[in-house]
């Protein structure tokens, strides 16, 4: 028995080890029959789709999902169901193994057929793909028009839609599939697989590998809605950003807080739309190229006269995904731009306010000058009547003396003390202000 593991373990190595096992292709035997939908779903509807899981296994007793389940597949009486929650949507399959297909005019039975309808109309969600897919011998009688003909093109046009019809050799030559990608009566699309040799186990990957190319096909469409309504709003964007550019440059400085005004609101909303849509033509252009990566996987090669799945996508798909493309490129240009021209308005903005505080420093020092040059004035005026005031006392003083024998008369006495007073003054002022100035 080993040994257990000393040494501290990850919290999320075991998560992050059984990633690469999960969901992994099972095992399917021909013939068979396939009904897959995605419904796409907000968080809420995620959640309340493993309770819907829930209800159908709880009635027919079988273990129920708990919280962290994100994919289960198990027999349910009589199907086979394979659930999946996504990041944006929730797949449910629907898989019968049947004797045969049988095609007499009509079209041949379907897995959903069996599924409790009530219980089906209430999947959470919105339906946003949906396909039956029918695999079965590419020698099987019941698919041939005459013994020794092909039991493949004839039958299968007689299913699909000739105008769009897409047919392509898969799997090394060992399989052939056809759709039409069109939504038939009843809101499901068709794919036809035949097979011949095909082990279990890779059937199994090239049934996954073709409803994931659907289902990452009308995923990444969901860019194309948003792509196309940004464009509008860049469009009148791209219009207001060349009309403030053409006003800056003959704008006056009165003119200027009104357009940095409009150039800031314009800069948020370009910024709002970009974050609204960013997200969805990320997950647009990760969708694309899964579907890329998904038609390599299935190896196909042409049948005679019929598109292959990469043409078809080549052609079909080019144009939105080239939509999206440039949609993302405008809305990175576009943001670009606002913040050139807010840096330039800005910093026109700032040097004209430099302009005008170097203005009022100037003033401001032609003032100072004039203070000075009055505070001069007042200082002389200050001098000449302390100088006033301390002679007049001197002048009292000497009234005073003369009865105790001063020999000068009070008029000398104010006469002589005039300079040495107003010496004393103006230096004792000077010596002051030299004082508060060094302070």
């Amino acid at each position: 028995m080993p040994t257990p593991n000393p040494i501290t373990q990850h919290p999320l190595r075991v998560a992050l080890h059984n990633e690469v096992h999960a969901r992994p292709p099972e095992a399917m035997t021909a013939p068979l029959v396939i009904s897959h939908l995605v419904m796409l779903c907000d968080a809420q509807e995620r959640q309340a789709s493993r309770a819907h899981v829930a209800a159908l296994l709880r009635e027919r007793h079988l273990p129920l999902p708990d919280e962290h389940t994100t994919h289960l597949r198990l027999d349910v009486g009589p199907f086979r169901l394979r659930w999946e929650m996504h990041t944006e949507f929730v797949t449910w399959s629907f898989l019968r193994t049947v004797d045969s297909v049988d095609h007499d005019g009509r079209e041949p039975v379907t897995a959903v057929q069996v599924v409790p309808q009530d219980w089906l109309a209430a999947l959470p969600g919105a339906c946003l793909a949906s396909v039956h897919l029918w695999a079965v011998a590419l020698q099987e009688p019941g698919l041939a028009d005459e013994p020794g003909d092909m039991p493949s093109t004839v039958r299968m046009r007689q299913l699909l839609q000739e105008d769009t019809l897409v047919a392509s050799s898969v799997a090394d030559g060992q399989g052939q599939v056809y759709t039409d990608f069109a939504i038939g009566p009843d809101g499901f699309s068709r794919i036809v697989l035949m097979t011949a040799g095909l082990s279990p186990r890779r059937l199994g990957r090239l049934v996954q590998q073709l409803l994931e190319i659907d289902t990452y096909r009308m995923a990444a469409l969901l860019g194309l809605p948003a792509a196309r309504e940004a464009s509008q709003v860049l469009a009148y964007a791209e219009r207001e950003l060349a009309e403030l550019a053409d006003a800056i440059r003959s704008a006056s400085r009165n003119d200027e807080p009104l357009l940095l005004d409009r150039l800031t609101k314009l800069a948020g909303q370009v910024e709002s739309q970009y974050a609204t849509t960013h997200a969805r033509f990320s997950a647009s252009a990760a969708y694309f190229e899964l579907v890329d990566k998904r038609i390599g996987d299935i190896a196909e090669a042409r049948l005679p006269g019929l598109q292959t799945f990469r043409e078809f996508m080549d052609r079909r798909l080019t144009p939105a995904r080239s939509t999206c493309a440039w949609a993302t490129r405008r809305q990175d240009a576009l943001s670009q731009r606002v913040s050139r021209m807010s840096n330039l308005l800005r910093t026109r903005v700032e040097i004209e306010q430099q302009q005008s505080s170097q203005a009022l420093l100037g003033a401001m020092n032609r003032r100072q000058g004039l203070q000075l040059q009055m505070q001069s004035t007042v200082e002389g005026l200050s001098v000449a009547a302390i100088t006033y005031y301390i002679v007049g006392l001197a002048s009292y003083a000497a009234k005073g003396l003369q009865a105790l024998g001063w020999p000068f008369s009070a008029e000398s006495t104010a006469a002589v003390a005039i300079p040495f007073v107003a010496a004393a003054v103006w230096w004792s002022l000077r010596s002051l202000h030299h004082r508060v100035r060094n302070a």
